[in-house]
């Protein structure tokens, strides 16, 4: 069953509630490295199930999530009412075959995006925050949605990659710090 944006919506921004958007943003890719520290690649690459991504194409389409953010952010503070395109992440996914990448590289080069993309929100003024792109499929969007939209982003991602993770070494999951 597809989501619907609205569900979409409601689901993603359902993970960040209460939480301060930043502060995931900042503290997600030290903590995929640290659960992933230990992990062979060849695990990382092994689809959960055929119908689901590893935790390599996850890391992949977060890669590739974090440039699309940033220039999104970026041209929506830079002129409000913009539109944004909305993007196909299974088509990138097989076009770009995230499969084949290395799940190191994806993760290194999120985290130096992420770092980028914060870096620019603590030089842009607040009150652009404010200023809207008009998504494809979802409406409106203001800066600070974006920002919401991918707090919740990453915390799925993570939960994700964590029950793959613990489901591949045995271990039962533990409560969750997101």
């Amino acid at each position: 069953m597809t989501e619907t944006p609205q569900q979409y919506i409601k689901r993603i921004l359902g993970y960040k509630q209460g939480k301060n958007p930043l502060t995931i943003m900042a503290t997600t890719p030290t903590r995929l490295a640290k659960l992933l520290k230990n992990v062979p690649t060849a695990k990382l690459r092994k689809r959960p199930d055929p119908k689901k991504w590893s935790v390599s194409e996850i890391l992949a389409h977060l890669a590739d999530g974090e440039m699309v953010l940033g220039v999104r952010m970026r041209f929506v503070l830079g002129q409000n009412g913009v539109t944004i395109l909305a993007t196909d992440q299974d088509t990138w996914s097989d076009l770009l075959q995230y499969r084949s990448i290395d799940p190191k590289e994806s993760l290194r080069i999120f985290a130096a995006l992420r770092k980028w993309n914060l870096q620019m929100l603590k030089r842009a003024p607040k009150k652009l925050w404010s200023n809207v792109g008009i998504h494809s499929e979802r409406g409106e969007e203001s800066v600070a949605t974006m920002v919401d939209l991918y707090a919740g982003h990453d915390i799925n991602h993570f939960k994700q990659i964590e029950a793959i993770v613990r489901k591949r070494q045995g271990h039962p999951l533990p409560e969750s710090s997101s």
